[in-house]
């Protein structure tokens, strides 16, 4: 069995570390119903797949939001005796524990929502609501004690604004039941309504330690901004679009207006990350709700969860993780001024990031646009230029450029997409 290894936050409170002080890249996956939904052959299939991508987190919710409370996972059982969090129970538990020990065994976190928002403040959805802050904190102590030494990320909220302080006090008491149980141990953040972000309702909060966004699930959205937003907030803290566009979406939630795409996911993915993000959590719409014949389709979710694994999306977010940790990691800064005029707007908006320290300049073409940039940031005389492919995760070589000056690049054609990633790095 392979250590646990527990997160901290970067002492400049950019990004996420390992104890050890090694980077930790927040590749995310969202799969809401796994406890749910998945017998223990499913999750597996679902967890060796994710690994094998290059995935770290996997977000999956204890009282899941598709009738969570009253409809029982596939071995029968519920997760609360009498539908009351002071009272869980062990055998649903016991199976949220055999997919926890599965996901570290292949290197993964469980970005762990204790539940989702409809169990305290409904709203929309099945409900009920169930919570109050004696048993908030009574089950966050359970959940803490339970899985406070493992692979654990606590993701509080689940979709859900925070309207009144009841509501406040109950998402605060199981943060604090949390802490109780784990001693600390764990980084915690919050996973809020769609168009907003943690920021939105928890950032005074002593419990919080970095943000999560939900920019929605529709094209263009300029999930950029939202990150840029949180990037400038004070005290610092790490930020990261959560819930972006899902793969296989009906853009809009609105069938008539197209389904997001492999090309949405990529664009959303760069936007956030060269805007200071310090990871990024792909969806698949199918996924998220296990999805498959028989069962009611949520948003007109349409391809079985286990065909949709193999979308082309989920292996092209790989690439970016590798893009980023083979260069310096905690010196990476948003800088739009390296790009010489106008950035461009909607899907055609270019989106640069930089080395602090001189070291690499990256830029995001979306339309695989022509692009000027300002070289001078980088240290030394020299840099090599090569544009990045972010759906193969390859390079073609340009070059070698003078760091002094100001150059203009053209991408290469490619006819399986138009995006790519301009690479400048300085020659040592």
């Amino acid at each position: 069995m392979r250590p646990y290894k527990k997160l901290k936050i970067s002492d400049n409170r950019r990004f996420l570390l390992y104890d050890d002080g090694a980077p930790f890249f927040y590749l995310g996956d969202t799969a809401w119903e796994l406890f749910h939904r998945c017998d223990r052959g499913e999750a597996d299939l679902y967890l060796r797949d994710r690994a094998t991508k290059g995935f770290t987190a996997i977000q999956a919710v204890a009282l899941a939001e598709l009738d969570g409370l009253q409809t029982p996972n596939p071995y029968g059982h519920l997760p609360l005796k009498n539908e009351d969090p002071a009272t869980p129970n062990e055998a649903y538990f016991e199976h949220v524990d055999w997919i926890v020990d599965r996901a570290h065994e292949l290197g993964l976190y469980i970005a762990l929502l204790p539940t989702w928002g409809d169990k305290f403040n409904r709203k929309w959805g099945k409900g009920p609501e169930v919570f109050t802050p004696e048993n908030a904190g009574a089950f966050g102590r359970f959940l803490g004690t339970r899985y406070g030494a493992k692979n654990i990320i606590w993701v509080l909220g689940g979709d859900r604004d925070l309207e009144t302080d009841l509501h406040v006090d109950i998402v605060r008491a199981t943060a604090e039941g949390i802490k109780a149980g784990d001693g600390g141990q764990g980084l915690m953040t919050f996973h809020p309504q769609g168009g907003k972000s943690s920021s939105t309702y928890v950032h005074a909060e002593p419990w919080l330690d970095f943000h999560m966004i939900q920019s929605g699930h529709h094209r263009f959205c300029k999930t950029y901004e939202m990150v840029e937003r949180d990037y400038r907030f004070k005290p610092t803290r790490p930020t990261m679009d959560a819930e972006p566009g899902y793969e296989d979406h009906p853009n809009h939630f609105n069938p008539r207006r197209g389904w997001l795409d492999e090309h949405d996911v990529r664009r959303s993915l760069y936007w956030s990350l060269f805007a200071g993000g310090c990871g990024y959590t792909y969806g698949c719409h199918d996924i998220w709700q296990m999805w498959q014949p028989g069962r009611e389709p949520v948003s007109w979710a349409r391809t079985p969860w286990k065909e949709a694994l193999a979308f082309a999306g989920s292996a092209q977010v790989g690439h970016a993780r590798r893009l980023l940790e083979e260069r310096p990691y905690e010196t990476r800064v948003p800088d739009q001024s390296v790009v010489v005029g106008d950035c461009g707007r909607d899907g055609q908006h270019i989106r640069a990031t930089r080395c602090s320290e001189g070291h690499y300049i990256l830029v995001y073409l979306p339309e695989g646009q022509w692009v000027e940039v300002d070289l001078r940031g980088l240290k030394g005389d020299r840099a090599r230029a090569r544009f990045f492919n972010p759906r193969s995760g390859d390079y073609r070589e340009i070059g070698e450029v003078d760091c002094g000056a100001k150059v203009l690049f053209e991408p290469p054609y490619d006819p399986a997409g138009r995006d790519w990633v301009l690479a400048l790095d300085r020659v040592e």
